[in-house]
């Protein structure tokens, strides 16, 4: 076990550094970095200072362009720049932000909250949800009701989450019909103000409609997963022995088909709630007004601030592998026929 886990994390190293260095050689080649891009607001506020002239804006430039790219760190050639990220990189310093003069760190402990709340009920709903509605459909295969969830979830599957909330917008939230839920952010101003049962009621109303809409995808997903593996599960030939030496069907399906079929669901729970976790979207946070992740990832592309994009990558990839790497450790611990000697090899 200690080899295969020392291996794993060995093989993280050049992934990582793969991604990192892949993101860093593109960063080089885009145009409008932010350079340039304050440099044109700078000409901007100039020109209007000066009437439009062009004088302010030559000067402007042969003054300050050193400055700007020395405050950035891009007068430093880009090898160096590299190793220099990658030297901080290793001591857990994602650097600071262009745009915000903020740590990278900070940043992301101040979006989290939105996106752990979001994340974090949708994978629990899509399991305490999808995994007995999967066994249902199993057990009632080819039923009216297996046809009818089937259509259902599929429906919800097709339906863009962005669609959805601009559908629940306007009947729930003051469109054309009720005003049942509010539009802005996970809690009221006054959310402080309030008892605690009345905070968590506060939160919950505000969490309805986002959360129907990142978690109305997934279902279809683990539900149809879920039903597929007891379907194959079912159909083997020890159910069938079990079956035949006079076992219930209720006792053949949850002790000895539920085990079995789980395996493959429970070793995809790690990756499945940090990918709930940390994915962030930004049609549906921009409806509903939430800042997390998605946004400040969007922005910071959008914006040129390069110490965001490659330190929350850096951040997302590491959590990412050793993700990973816990969903096999769990896979072997769930099924004892996988042995890590064989893995390792």
């Amino acid at each position: 076990m200690l080899v295969y886990v020392a291996k794993r994390l060995l093989l993280m190293i050049p992934t990582l550094l793969g991604a990192v260095t892949l993101t860093f050689i593109i960063i080089q080649f885009v145009p409008g970095g932010p350079v340039e891009q304050l440099i044109a607001e700078m000409r901007q506020r100039q020109a209007g200072e000066v009437g439009g002239g062009t004088r302010g804006r030559r000067d402007l430039d042969a003054k300050q362009l050193a400055d700007l790219k020395a405050l950035y760190g891009f007068d430093k050639p880009p090898v160096e720049r590299y190793f220099r990220m990658l030297k901080n990189f290793a001591k857990f310093d994602l650097g600071k932000s262009f745009r915000q003069n903020k740590d990278v760190w900070q940043l992301i402990k101040e979006k989290l909250p939105v996106s752990a709340s979001l994340g974090l009920w949708t994978f629990l709903l899509s399991y305490l949800i999808s995994v007995p509605l999967g066994i249902a459909k199993a057990v009632r295969e080819g039923s009216r009701f297996d046809v009818f969830t089937t259509f259902a979830l599929l429906s919800g599957y097709a339906i863009p989450g962005f669609v959805l909330g601009v559908l629940l917008i306007v009947l729930f939230a003051g469109g054309t019909f009720v005003d049942w839920f509010p539009l802005r952010g996970l809690v009221s101003d006054n959310w402080r103000e309030l008892s605690w049962p009345a905070r968590i009621a506060d939160y919950l109303w505000h969490l309805t409609l986002p959360l129907i809409c990142f978690a109305i995808g997934s279902f279809a997903t683990v539900t149809l997963l879920t039903k597929n593996t007891f379907i194959e599960e079912i159909r083997k030939q020890y159910v069938l022995v079990a079956r035949a030496k006079g076992l219930s069907d209720r006792r053949v399906l949850y002790k000895h088909v539920f085990r079995n079929a789980l395996i493959p669901i429970v070793t995809g729970f790690p990756t499945a709630f940090v990918g709930a976790f940390f994915a962030g979207s930004l049609l549906i946070e921009t409806l509903f007004s939430l800042d997390g992740l998605g946004l400040l990832s969007y922005e910071s592309l959008l914006r040129r601030d390069y110490p965001v994009v490659l330190g929350t990558l850096y951040f997302f990839t590491l959590i990412a592998l050793f993700v990973k790497l816990v969903g096999d450790l769990l896979y072997v611990a769930v099924d004892r026929r996988v042995q890590f000697t064989a893995v390792a090899k």
